[in-house]
């Protein structure tokens, strides 16, 4: 009886695997804060490059339009 009661008092002050469950609720935490920010800033992402992409390609439509000194052929010095 005295060998169960040293077991069993030995598993209730054993801890050592404590700090690793610990440290991985600790881990979960950030984890799941940190996908709550970036779910919350997702749609200011997304509107963030859609503006840019329209900024783009209003650009690229305007360039596009207008002939440029590169698009006509230079002609060489006659010698």
């Amino acid at each position: 009886m005295a060998m169960v009661r040293r077991l069993l008092k030995a598993l209730h002050s054993e801890d050592r695997g404590q700090d690793l469950a610990e440290y991985c609720l600790l881990t979960a935490l950030v984890a799941l804060v940190a996908g709550g920010i970036l779910i919350h800033l997702s749609g200011g992402m997304q509107a963030l490059w859609g503006g840019a992409n329209t900024s783009l390609t209003a650009g690229n439509a305007a360039v596009s339009a207008t002939p440029t000194a590169a698009a006509t052929p230079a002609r060489a010095p006659a010698h």
